[in-house]
């Protein structure tokens, strides 16, 4: 039998930040997870050897603006200088958000 009832998948996008700074050590990297779940969002946080954080994220597009915006600010003990967004990410788990070391 047919059905009138049809899947309703709402679009997805995803972006890579590079954000320099006073960004380790600050806490930015759990403040990030929450924001991210508090967003619905899948991905992951991780310091890198440079002494910037990089973050990989996928979700809704109003998501992602909100979590984008909320990450040139950051914590309150970072202090956010450089924010390099691609729009693109990479190698992102099916759900969830992870803080990568």
């Amino acid at each position: 039998m047919p059905s009138d009832f049809k899947e309703f998948v709402v679009p997805e996008s995803a972006m890579k930040v590079v954000l320099g700074g006073r960004v380790q050590g600050v806490g930015f990297r759990a403040w990030t997870r929450r924001w991210a779940e508090r967003e619905g969002l899948r991905g992951w946080v991780r310091n890198r050897p440079d002494g910037r954080v990089e973050v990989h994220a996928a979700g809704r597009e109003e998501a992602l603006a909100r979590f984008a915006e909320a990450l040139e600010e950051g914590p309150r003990a970072a202090r956010v200088r450089e924010v390099k967004r691609e729009d693109e990410a990479q190698a992102l788990p099916d759900r969830g958000f992870e803080i990568r070391f």
